[in-house]
């Protein structure tokens, strides 16, 4: 365990020209003739305009300069190098909220809402309100170390307590995540409840024992199983197989950015929106450059084989998570939807579910201020939950 050291992004211009040559030069392989361009996979008339865009207007140093917004570090916690961001805003060390990302995500996901949940007054709000913000990259992914072989997301939640209580010093804190994010925030409340004293989801992780016991669960099931059809094929591979992935990945940046562009695609809330509305070509291309320039599209992938090696989501019988735990339903979400309250209750000490009016998978990003909205009401009913801290290790820069 090792205190922590400050950080900051830096990308080699002779890296970023390189990867700048390479989608210039990709080799376009066809596309099928079809009304949806999405439905093959990801569409190439809007891959060919992200990369346009990506060669011809992206800039990358202003990208940089952006990630280097907020205090960031790095802390050496067993065998890996944590990164993470950590702003000390208006609570002043006394009300401590983790952030986790999930895939194909990033830390970067959560930089439109920081300041407004750190700093509320500054935009209308309550200081009161006000939390401090540890948002860590997973293991495997950006600026933290890679795994010598997949890991999972309850090793992940040990680390990250480790960097909440032994690197930061807080003694208890509130969690907040969603896709991988929501499990590594479940297994934070389920084997770290002394110190994560309240979670807050915006995607169900954990299963109860047993089957259905409604026809409303029966229907989700049967729905889940369905859209798992026609959706999942990155999951089967990315849990089974991840390296024949990665070696189809390396070395080739419009790959990269094709497998995830088609995940912000089909998962997000696009009734209203389209693509770029929902996700900015600036903004995805900086989540996909911290895949690209970390070289971690392959580890990346490795954690979903994580997940069955760590003996996956479902309990025993008689189990459950008891931290109290809200869940946000963005309802935009079109693969991994809700459950009925009814199942997701055995699995969590569910104590309060917010029904959003809009929003899809990655909803910091889709919807900043329904979700910002959500944690403030959050935080106040759990008050009483117990969430305080030692003074910071860190301070802000």
């Amino acid at each position: 365990m090792s205190k922590p050291h400050p950080f900051e992004v830096h990308w080699k211009k002779s890296k970023v020209r390189k990867v700048l040559d390479q989608v210039g030069d990709y080799p376009w392989p066809p596309q099928p003739d079809a009304p949806d361009g999405w439905a093959y996979g990801c569409d190439g008339s809007y891959l060919k305009g992200l990369c346009e865009h990506w060669t011809q207007t992206y800039d990358w140093k202003a990208a940089v300069a952006d990630l280097n917004r907020f205090p960031q570090f790095t802390a050496k916690i067993e065998d890996f190098d944590i990164h993470f961001v950590h702003v000390v805003g208006e609570a002043g060390g006394q009300r401590p909220l983790i952030l986790t990302h999930g895939w194909p995500g990033s830390h970067y996901e959560f930089w439109g809402v920081i300041e407004k949940l750190a700093f509320p007054s500054l935009f209308g709000g309550r200081t009161e309100d006000a939390f401090d913000l540890v948002i860590p990259t997973l293991p495997g992914f950006g600026y933290s170390s890679k795994p010598k072989r997949p890991v999972g997301q309850r090793t992940t939640a040990r680390l990250f307590n480790a960097l909440m209580t032994k690197v930061l010093g807080y003694e208890t804190y509130l969690a907040q995540g969603g896709d991988w994010g929501a499990l590594v925030t479940s297994w934070l409340g389920r084997d770290h409840g002394a110190h994560a004293k309240a979670l807050h989801l915006n995607m169900m992780a954990f299963r109860p024992h047993g089957g259905p016991k409604s026809e409303a669960e029966t229907a989700w099931i049967q729905r889940q199983q369905g859209m798992m059809d026609v959706m999942g094929a990155y999951f089967r591979l990315q849990v089974s197989k991840p390296q024949s992935l990665a070696w189809l990945g390396a070395g080739n940046p419009v790959g990269q950015a094709a497998w995830i562009a088609e995940r912000f695609h089909d998962w997000s809330d696009l009734r209203e929106k389209t693509l770029d509305e929902a996700h900015p070509k600036d903004r995805l291309l900086t989540n996909i450059m911290l895949y690209v320039m970390t070289d971690s599209f392959a580890t990346g992938a490795w954690y979903y084989r994580g997940l069955v090696e760590e003996g996956g989501v479902a309990f025993q019988e008689g189990e459950r998570c008891e931290t109290p735990t809200a869940f946000a339903n963005f309802p935009g979400e079109p693969l991994y939807t809700a459950p009925p309250r009814s199942w997701a209750e055995r699995a969590y000490n569910i104590t309060r579910w917010t029904e959003m009016a809009r929003g899809g998978h990655f909803a910091a990003l889709e919807e900043p201020d329904l979700f910002v909205d959500d944690l403030r009401a959050w935080g106040r009913e759990t008050a009483g939950a117990g969430a305080t801290a030692s003074k910071p290790e860190v301070e802000p820069a």
